[in-house]
């Protein structure tokens, strides 16, 4: 009778410890996260044009260091776990100057309304492009329809401005030598609906201390000004303004002490530079949010986190790939990476569609069926630069789990690269990117508070916690529901290729390659069910090995069936 009971209460207790803490956790989130107060720090720091050590990109970092200050995170003094909740604030001296616009406008003379205004296109003034004389220069404007440099440096522009359907990058150079004072350009890409959306202008730069300077146009502007030029002689005033000066650059870095593994973790990070909404203020406003609910979760003993989270917030990139490399040993602990760079779309507006940029598996290399690249293009993959880990299924997981629960559109894209999930990748790292593309207002002076969802920002912030949370508290239990789910869509992918290469073989495609494309498939999902077994916090039992060896096998066992038949 003894024995009886006890092997019931053994029953119920593996019954509460193999609940799913991943429901719990989207709970918390879904309870917890404040929309308001993400889109509330999006509209701050979206008001600055945000080039690292100028006035914008600093009162932004201000701004989150007191958001993380009132949620409870205390300044770092020497170490980052001194307490359960710091942050610090790295700075360090720029060795070139920052930038940052003030004011710009270029009249046709003659007529009564301005050609364009920094005040309505603040991304016409280039980075890095300098002031004219105080009250503006006026001078002919020269319309060049095709770029031929040999045939400028005959022409006179001694004085005079450049015109140019082109990217004034490719102009600067060439009218510097002819002595022009200035150069207007345009450079829209396609996907940006040009002829649609006519008042955008993408955002660019231009070399530091040129002594010409440099406008972009919009697609409305550009048009207005070459049928004046084409009337006969043109003249423009043009006055830019803009501040050059010896910044710092700063980073904010939040940490939550793990109680297991504190050397172990999980980092996200948003790039703060830019001028966009979208593009980073979501990113920089969502991840705001998700450090102030961790901190009240983790002060109410809601959550327990037995390995350490980080945020970061910096110069896209840059500061990410120096926060892994210049603490090797801190490297060595960063389990998984998470980039946030322009997930706030109202995707009614945009056109984009949030996706989950995978790390290099297969569709990098053969992207086929429902697999698609984006308008930023495929990045240059090979086989050997496959990254097989369950990281991938794991966050495509939850993210679908909260779309279904919330009609929210998750998508995925194979890997392309150009964000700050890149470094994670370059140094072995396991690091995605949750974005949103084809977006027409992507890198535009259109890109503009009005284009963010607070929903969208929400749902983003409480799929990117709750997969945090179950990852650095995971045990036993929780690999062994990764191990299933991972070969549940292993064994959907692998169906998926061999349809597809059936009907290329049928359209007269080689076999051997359409065998080596399921090969290359099924090994990458058997070397990513191997990393699992580092999933758990501490290891007490073989049953996670077990689980693998036993969905390895399943796997193998499947492919060599979908092989014999594509002889």
């Amino acid at each position: 009778m003894k024995t009886k009971i006890l092997f019931v209460l053994l029953l119920a207790g593996l019954g509460c410890y193999a609940q799913n803490s991943t429901d719990e956790y989207f709970k918390l989130t879904r309870a917890g996260f404040l929309e308001k107060n993400a889109y509330e720090t999006t509209a701050f720091v979206e008001k600055y044009f945000r080039v690292p050590g100028n006035t914008g990109f600093n009162a932004s970092i201000h701004y989150i260091e007191n958001i993380l200050k009132k949620a409870g995170f205390v300044e770092q003094k020497q170490n980052e776990f001194e307490a359960p909740l710091t942050y610090r604030i790295e700075k360090r001296a720029m060795k070139n100057s920052t930038w940052e616009p003030v004011d710009a406008n270029i009249d046709i003379i003659g007529e009564t309304k301005s050609l364009i205004s920094y005040k309505t296109n603040r991304n016409m003034i280039p980075i890095n492009c300098r002031s004219t004389v105080a009250g503006g220069v006026t001078a002919n404007v020269v319309y060049i329809a095709n770029v031929l440099s040999t045939e400028i440096e005959k022409m006179d522009l001694k004085g005079k401005i450049l015109f140019s359907e082109n990217s004034p990058s490719r102009l600067l150079q060439i009218a510097a030598k002819a002595g022009a004072i200035g150069v207007l350009g345009y450079s829209m890409p396609k996907y940006t609906q040009p002829e649609v959306h006519q008042t955008s202008i993408q955002f660019g730069n231009m070399k530091a201390n040129s002594e010409v300077w440099t406008l972009l146009l919009s697609y409305a502007a550009k048009e207005k000004l070459k049928a004046a030029c084409l009337k006969g002689d043109t003249k423009l005033k043009v006055s830019i303004q803009t501040k050059i000066y010896p910044s710092e650059e700063l980073t904010i870095v939040a940490n939550v002490k793990g109680s297991v593994n504190p050397n172990e973790r999980f980092v996200f990070s948003a790039h703060v530079q830019e001028p966009g909404a979208n593009d980073n203020a979501s990113g920089v406003g969502t991840l705001a949010e998700m450090a102030r609910l961790t901190a009240a979760l983790y002060q109410a003993k809601k959550i327990s986190p037995k390995r350490s989270l980080t945020f970061l917030w910096g110069d896209e990139i840059v500061s990410t790939r120096r926060y892994i490399t210049e603490d090797t040993t801190r490297a060595k602990g960063i389990m998984w990476g998470m980039s946030l760079d322009m997930v706030g779309e109202d995707t009614k507006k945009t056109g984009g569609s949030f996706l989950i940029e995978k790390m290099p598996d297969p569709s990098a290399i053969w992207t086929r069926g429902t697999d698609k690249h984006t308008e930023w293009g495929a990045g240059d993959v090979t086989e050997k630069d496959l990254f097989p880990h369950y990281f991938n299924d794991f966050i495509f997981d939850i993210c679908k789990a909260q779309g279904k629960f919330a009609k929210w559109t998750v998508n995925y894209n194979p890997f392309e690269g150009g964000s700050d999930h890149t470094p994670f990748l370059q140094n072995k790292i396991p690091g995605l990117l949750m974005w949103h593309f084809t977006d027409v207002f992507y890198h535009t002076d259109n890109d503009r508070i009005d284009k963010v969802s607070p929903t969208e920002m929400k749902n983003v912030g409480i799929s990117g916690l709750t997969a945090a949370y179950t990852l650095i508290s995971a045990d036993e239990n929780t690999a062994i529901a990764t191990v299933t789910q991972v070969k549940t869509d292993a064994l959907t992918r692998l169906k998926t290729e061999f349809e597809l290469s059936k009907k290329e073989i049928a359209k007269g495609k080689i076999p051997a390659d359409e065998r080596h494309i399921i090969e290359v498939w099924a090994k990458w999902y058997t070397d990513a069910l191997a990393t699992v077994n580092k999933m758990p916090v501490k290891s007490e039992t073989t049953r996670v090995g077990s689980a693998i060896k036993f969905a390895t096998n399943e796997i193998e066992k499947q492919t060599k069936l979908y092989l014999e038949e594509l002889k």
